[in-house]
């Protein structure tokens, strides 16, 4: 099992992470109307979101005129190598080909990404 820290991490945690790693910072309202504050979304269960994923070190504040201004404290690697190791480890048992094999053959995948993927086999076997 790698040693990877595992951040599992819900729907509207993970919309609101992006909202972060693409911003650097924002303020809730920001992060609401950037993860869909016209729709049935409300600013409070935003704003709750934030200080819950605060108190789990995924995000931090700082205060700027009445306002909290939240940044993401976790890379965006960090949480993508987390999520898709404990997805390997899960449903795959950790075979890297059984999981290839998988997304193969139950979605489409045009010659461009065959392509791409047999690329990135080569760049890998060469040792880059």
């Amino acid at each position: 099992m790698s040693k990877t820290k595992i951040y599992r991490l819900g729907d509207l945690q993970l919309r609101i992470m992006k909202v972060l790693w693409a911003n650097e910072a924002a303020t809730v309202a920001e992060v609401h109307a950037a993860v869909g504050g016209e729709g049935d979304l409300a600013y409070t269960t935003v704003a709750t979101m934030l200080r819950k994923m605060e108190a789990r070190g995924l995000v931090k504040h700082r205060m700027e005129a009445r306002s909290f201004i939240y940044r993401a404290a976790v890379a965006e690697e960090a949480v993508s190598r987390g999520m898709a190791d404990h997805l390997l480890e899960r449903l795959f048992e950790g075979s890297l080909a059984d999981m290839v094999r998988h997304l193969l053959s139950n979605r489409e995948v045009s010659r461009e990404e065959l392509s791409k993927l047999e690329k990135l086999i080569a760049e890998r076997k060469q040792g880059r």
